[in-house]
């Protein structure tokens, strides 16, 4: 049986591809796994495990604190405050986290690896506000080709995100009956829940589901 492991934030995006995986692996063949990387939103990794719990898959939360003591970003240096708009020296919002898709995707191969699952899904878009460079398919080819040359595996990344909107994102978890799941799920970059919806992270997930037309079951959820 083919399976599956699905880098599971906690996220809209995470959850949606988490049920894409269910729907072409099955239930029996999906896992997830979540990184603790001491993100200013651990809110997150309490997300992950109720979509996980949600969707009776197997979770595995791995602990990686080094970014943490990088710092640099806003997402890891508690004295950074989340701001909009991209550095004047990288072109980059100070939410990126440099090699954090790197890292994450490497761990998860090597955990895929233990367990005899050669199918990797991440969330990444290319097509998001953010223009991360470790979201982009050139960068995600690379790595898959260096993740099996490195491994002598036959691992594939899949990105079922990849050049979607984050309103064809909603689409897509409404064709996969994702929707109930992504109540759960958590978005903001400052932790807050209910979300501060000043955050680039609220605004973006705001306007995705405006343009898709479809409620938020996040904002109809009762804080935890």
């Amino acid at each position: 049986m083919q399976k599956a492991l699905v880098v599971l934030s906690g996220g809209q995006d995470s959850t949606t591809c988490l049920y894409w995986a269910l729907k072409r692996f099955g239930a029996e063949g999906v896992e997830a796994v979540t990184f603790d990387y001491g993100q200013r939103h651990r809110i997150e990794l309490r997300a992950a495990r109720k979509v996980a719990q949600r969707a009776g898959v197997r979770h595995t939360q791995l602990p990686i604190n080094t970014f943490s003591a990088l710092g640099g970003n806003a997402l890891t240096d508690g004295e950074i405050a989340v701001a909009s708009g991209v550095s004047a020296d990288t072109g980059l919002p100070n939410t990126f986290v440099p090699g954090r898709n790197l890292i994450f995707l490497t761990f998860a191969a090597a955990l895929a690896y233990q367990r005899g699952i050669r199918h990797l899904v991440t969330g990444v878009a290319q097509t998001d506000y953010s223009g991360y460079p470790d979201c982009r398919e050139n960068t995600l080819q690379a790595l898959q080709q260096a993740l099996r040359l490195g491994m002598a595996s036959d691992i594939e990344l899949h990105t079922p995100l990849m050049h979607l909107s984050k309103a064809d994102t909603v689409r897509l978890a409404v064709q996969l009956g994702a929707l109930d799941a992504l109540a759960d799920s958590h978005t903001c970059y400052n932790g807050s829940r209910p979300p501060c919806g000043q955050c680039p992270a609220c605004l973006l997930r705001t306007k995705g589901f405006a343009e898709a037309g479809v409620d938020d079951p996040l904002l109809e959820a009762l804080p935890w």
